[in-house]
């Protein structure tokens, strides 16, 4: 077997030498190593290139969900499996996955994990293979890419600014069979179950059906989404509200913050979002789903 790593030197902030680390493991063992660190501001071209010439069985991402969705983008509807070695901030999609944090054990399970083909979310003209919304989490997201702090200290920070800055938006959803017109505080749209905090904003996501979610948020409704977290019970509908789509149109009267997989895309009036069904193959522990 041949791995070819794609590995981002900036996710997190630990002082881990990850090329060594994955050298060291695969030293004895008859597996093909490839390594190739991201340079600043690397295109897909440049990765798709690297994909090409190295002919690699699997492609491993090494770093957060931002790295994970450039692997995902340059192998969208192939059959090359995807691993991943959490080595971002948050390692969101990780989580959700059940990829061990440890990076030894994420190694092992690159070559001993089963194969199984999950769907992405178009978005305009991004795709989402974790969470993205607009509103306020969008916003907090932002505010937390300029802070020197990073951490959970940097993101109680952000969110005590994000909470006294942001204001509510209105905004009308166009699904399938209906229209809905709201102020929000946030939308989510919904590929996986949670944030990489671990608060579950989308209690009944699953990865391989045909459908998403969206997550209308309509008030400043935290408290809601943590009794949700911790009880079970199901959402208030007068502060939070899912709809179950494979296609919707969301737009915002003015100009919203808007986010993609922990990366801050900028301001938007109008999100498309659209299922890719089984657009992407994940190595995952032989126990989970």
């Amino acid at each position: 077997m041949k791995l070819l790593f794609i590995i981002n030197p900036g996710s997190g902030s630990h002082d881990i030498n990850l090329k060594e680390v994955i050298s060291k493991h695969f030293e004895a063992k008859k597996t093909e190593v490839d390594l190739f660190e991201l340079p600043k501001d690397c295109s897909l071209d440049k990765i798709k290139a690297k994909i090409s010439a190295s002919k690699p069985d699997r492609v491993v991402a090494v770093g957060g969900d931002g790295t994970l969705k450039l692997v995902a983008e340059c192998l969208l509807n192939t059959e090359t499996p995807i691993g991943i070695i959490p080595a971002g901030s948050a390692n969101g999609m990780a989580k959700e996955l059940g990829i061990p944090s440890d990076i030894e054990q994420a190694l092992v399970l690159l070559e001993e994990g089963k194969l199984q083909k999950i769907h992405v979310v178009k978005l305009n003209n991004e795709i989402c293979i974790h969470l993205s919304d607009l509103g306020f989490n969008a916003y907090l997201v932002k505010k937390f890419d300029t802070l020197p702090d990073r951490g959970m200290w940097g993101y109680a920070k952000a969110t005590w600014h994000a909470l006294w800055n942001h204001r509510r938006m209105e905004v009308q959803l166009k699904l399938k069979d209906e229209t809905v017109t709201s102020k929000a505080a946030m939308v989510a749209i919904a590929n996986a179950t949670m944030y990489g905090s671990g608060l579950k904003i989308n209690p009944d996501g699953k990865l391989d059906d045909k459908l998403f979610e969206v997550i209308l948020v309509k008030d400043y409704s935290y408290l809601e989404i943590l009794k949700i977290w911790i009880t079970k019970l199901p959402f208030n509908p007068k502060k939070i509200e899912v709809f179950q789509t494979a296609d919707v149109k969301i737009v915002s009267k003015h100009q919203a913050h808007f986010q993609v997989d922990g990366e801050y895309i900028g301001r938007v009036n109008t999100v498309e979002a659209s299922i890719l069904p089984a657009a992407i193959t994940v190595v995952l522990p032989n126990q989970t789903r």
